[in-house]
């Protein structure tokens, strides 16, 4: 595909005291897509920041959205996608940590894809050591419930058409668990998603990921799989009460003294497995009717 084909774009930057890496990170995106010949506005959310991030970054021409307060990341990125004009949509952080040179590849793929996310995998990739075994957790978790490989959960450069943000803006947090939401959002209802190679750069100034985060990205996706896939969290869970009470069963035969506990393993169990197709006949329907 020719760089005349790219559609045109709308590039979203959040940004929360970012004035170390703004600057540069506008200027990469900008050069980058003029050197491609696409037709694109870049818009920097500043999300309530106390230092020169709102000055810098309409110094190197970008749109700026003010909001009045910090509101968060994920409530940044709706701000901006609802000022874009165009239908292609494309957010990326003000750190310098992503390849700006990616975008036309993500745009490229967007023609075939509801979203196309850059998979941080590439030769260079500056990931936290420290956070790896949570990071390494939660993805395999998410791709258990999701029931699809998800090589990046909460990747922030991302291609995505702005119908597919539209879809599920109801579910989308104010916070950093926006990226994860989408993706799981996007995966379980079938929208087309691919993955593309990206290095990683390491961030300039502080990062505003604390480890707490992992908590929340942890009740999140148990939260956004039971609204599209609830069989996938009340199955397994109920599987535990079963299995519990069944071997409370067999050692209480073995000893000959019958307990109460077999029996409460196996209630449980029930009333898990009962809410799970509850919840499973409620999404299905309120799917429906948001296809409808």
């Amino acid at each position: 595909m020719s760089s005349d084909s790219l559609p045109p774009v709308s590039v979203v930057i959040p940004a929360y005291n970012e004035e170390a890496g703004i600057a540069s990170s506008v200027r990469d995106v900008s050069r980058v897509l003029s050197e491609a010949g696409v037709d694109y506005e870049l818009l920097v959310v500043d999300d309530g920041s106390q230092d020169r991030t709102a000055e810098l970054a309409e110094a190197e021409g970008a749109t700026l959205v003010r909001l009045p307060e910090n509101r968060g990341y994920g409530a940044a990125l709706k701000a901006g996608i609802r000022r874009a004009r165009h239908d292609a949509i494309v957010i990326t952080d003000a750190d310098g940590t992503y390849p700006a040179e990616a975008i036309p590849e993500l745009l490229k793929d967007l023609v075939h894809y509801d979203m196309v996310v850059g998979e941080r995998t590439g030769a260079e990739v500056a990931l936290s050591t420290a956070r790896g075994p949570a990071r390494w957790f939660l993805r395999k978790l998410a791709s258990y419930l999701a029931g699809r490989p998800i090589p990046d959960l909460n990747s922030g450069l991302r291609a995505m058409r702005r119908d597919l943000v539209a879809r599920f803006e109801h579910l989308l947090p104010e916070g950093f668990s926006f990226t994860t939401t989408i993706t799981l959002a996007s995966l379980c209802s079938g929208a087309l998603v691919r993955y593309r190679p990206i290095e990683y750069h390491p961030r300039l100034g502080d990062s505003k990921i604390r480890p707490t985060h992992a908590i929340d990205f942890l009740l999140l996706i148990i939260r956004t799989i039971v609204f599209f896939s609830p069989l996938k969290v009340f199955l397994p869970l109920g599987a535990v009460f079963f299995v519990g009470g069944f071997a409370k069963f067999i050692y209480d035969l073995f000893i000959g003294n019958f307990s109460e506990t077999a029996l409460l393993g196996f209630l449980g169990a029930a009333l898990l497995w009962a809410v799970g197709l509850l919840s499973d006949q409620i999404a299905r329907v309120g799917l429906g009717l948001r296809s409808g």
